[in-house]
C-alpha cells in the first residue's frame, strides 16, 4: 500500500537529447529508463506537451506521467517548468532521472534534493524552478578508466562491455521508482543507494 502522505500524482522526467543520433548514448540514460517504465507498465510516451513527449502509466493505483523533454539537455528546465505550471501537477511529485559521471557504472542513487553537480540538465531545472528541492535518481556512467574528454564521452553510445552493468543499473532504477511511489523516498533510498558489492555475502573460508 502506498504511503499516506505521498503525492497524488507523479511526474517522472527522464533527461536526454532528442533525435536518433543520441539514442542509447550515456547522456540519454534518463530517456532509456522512462522508456523501460512505459514498457513495463503498459504506456506510451508520445503525447506532445510543453516541448516534451509525455505518457501516462499507473503504478499500483497511483497515476504517473513519464516525460522526455525535447528541448535538448541544457534547456530541460523550460519543459519541466511548463509542465508543472498545470494545476493537476505537484512539484512534490517531480522525479528527475539523469546520468551521473561521478557515480560508477552499474550504480544508482536516489536523493530527495541536492545540487546539480555540474549536470547541465539538473542545472537548468533548478534555475527554472528556482529550487533544488526535487527528487532525483542518478544512473552512474563513470567508467573504470580516466576520461580525457567528458563532453565527447557522455555523447557516445554505451560500449558492449558496459551493457551488463548498464542493464543491472536500469533494472535497479525501475524497481527504485516503483518503491519510491509505493513506500516513499526514505525506504527507497535505504534499499537502492548501497553499493551492490557491500550487500554481497562474504566468501566462506574453505
Amino acid at each position: 500500500m502506498a504511503v499516506a502522505d505521498q503525492p497524488k500524482n507523479w511526474l517522472v522526467v527522464g533527461l536526454g537529447n532528442p533525435g536518433p543520433e543520441y539514442e542509447r548514448t550515456r547522456h540519454n540514460a534518463g530517456f532509456m529508463l522512462t522508456e523501460r517504465l512505459a514498457e513495463r507498465f503498459g504506456g506510451q510516451i508520445k503525447r506532445q506537451e510543453c516541448r516534451s513527449l509525455v505518457g501516462r502509466i499507473t503504478i499500483g493505483s497511483t497515476p504517473v506521467e513519464l516525460v522526455k523533454p525535447q528541448t535538448y539537455m541544457n534547456l530541460s528546465g523550460e519543459a519541466v517548468a511548463c509542465l508543472l505550471s498545470k494545476d493537476e501537477r505537484e512539484e512534490s511529485g517531480l522525479v528527475v532521472i539523469t546520468d551521473d559521471l561521478a557515480l560508477p557504472l552499474g550504480r544508482i542513487r536516489l536523493r530527495p534534493k541536492g545540487s546539480h553537480g555540474g549536470h547541465n540538465g539538473l542545472r537548468s531545472i533548478a534555475d527554472c524552478l528556482r529550487t533544488q528541492d526535487f527528487i532525483r535518481l542518478r544512473i552512474g556512467i563513470k567508467p573504470e578508466h580516466p576520461i580525457a574528454d567528458t563532453k565527447n564521452f557522455v555523447l557516445q553510445r554505451f560500449a558492449k562491455a558496459e551493457e551488463e552493468l548498464l542493464e543491472r543499473a536500469l533494472s535497479d532504477a525501475e524497481n527504485a521508482i516503483e518503491d519510491l511511489i509505493y513506500d516513499g523516498i526514505e525506504k527507497a533510498m535505504s534499499r537502492w543507494n548501497a553499493d551492490p558489492a557491500a550487500k554481497a555475502e562474504p566468501e566462506k573460508e574453505v
